[in-house]
């Protein structure tokens, strides 16, 4: 059942599932159908919505509408369980946007939590916490862990706590790259490990620590847990969240480059205005765990 215009909800479904096909399946309709219902959408509103490519991803038009339909999305699934108690109804996957750093240390809790309390389940998008906005911005995500502190247009945002990020390396490492103390000769010959291209951690490390623009070499390593595992093995030094160093560090697999110096990320929830129950929920849950992990703000 779908209080929603069944325009929007193949308008919905094909974004979520990447094509016309996948939508019709999900919806049991024809994929005749659902190519009839966006084109009359399209006509409807005069602007073409959805890009016909693998996988299908929203036009700037569709990515405005989609940041609409994703909050009413909720409130039906809010107001049909409110009015129809014992139905048997379909869960609605709640998507998240949320950097890889977070979900490794302090987020999964949360999640499992609120499925084990209410049912949710979850459409989670990894980015980087300094893009994860973006997926907010285009309508992907009804709300996103970031590092911006400004609230989108239309959405309240939260503190969360600061994630503390050290810099480590293992011990033979440091000895032989930084024996001499940490400097901008040392820090533009040791190989460096960064999450992807879109990560800039190590970058502002290397200007707060030089005030000069270094190109080390650079290992690009797409796994948050694993960078310990890298550094510990030689690979390069990087930057991780304490937490998440802490072990290494105890076991003393890895050494902190510079004790007096880090990196603090403050963090922030953000997700779209409405009096939703499911956000409400979400929210307390979001920041009941990251403060157990988390400095405060």
């Amino acid at each position: 059942m779908s209080l929603l215009h069944p325009q929007l909800a193949a308008f919905s479904a094909v974004l979520e599932e990447g094509s016309f096909e996948a939508a019709a399946r999900r919806l049991s309709l024809t994929q005749s159908a659902i190519s009839q219902r966006i084109k009359a959408l399209e006509d409807r509103l005069g602007q073409v919505l959805i890009v016909r490519q693998s996988p299908c991803h929203p036009t700037p038009a569709g990515e405005q509408l989609l940041r609409r339909v994703r909050p009413m999305q909720t409130l039906e699934a809010e107001v049909l369980a409110d009015f129809l108690p014992d139905a048997d109804l379909p869960h609605r996957n709640v998507c998240v946007a949320v950097n890889d750093d977070s979900l490794e240390t302090w987020f999964l809790p949360a999640l499992a939590a609120l499925h084990d309390a209410h049912g949710y389940t979850f459409d989670l998008r990894v980015d980087d916490q300094d893009h994860t906005l973006d997926l907010l911005r285009d309508g992907s995500a009804l709300g996103a862990v970031t590092a911006d502190a400004k609230a989108l247009q239309g959405c309240n945002v939260y503190p969360l706590g600061t994630m503390r990020y050290v810099a480590i390396a293992a011990p033979a490492f440091n000895v032989r790259y930084f024996g001499a103390g940490v400097s901008a000769a040392s820090l533009a010959t040791a190989p460096m490990i960064v999450f992807n291209r879109k990560d800039r951690l190590q970058a502002r490390y290397l200007r707060n620590v030089t005030r000069a623009v270094l190109a080390p070499p650079v290992h690009y390593l797409p796994t948050s847990t694993g960078f310990v595992d890298a550094a510990a093995l030689g690979l390069g030094w990087c930057l991780v969240p304490e937490s998440l160093a802490a072990p290494a560090l105890q076991r003393q697999r890895v050494v902190e480059l510079d004790p007096t110096r880090w990196i603090d990320v403050p963090l922030y929830w953000q997700h779209a205005a409405i009096r939703s129950t499911t956000l409400q929920r979400i929210t307390t849950a979001l920041r009941e765990a990251a403060g157990k992990v988390l400095r405060d703000p």
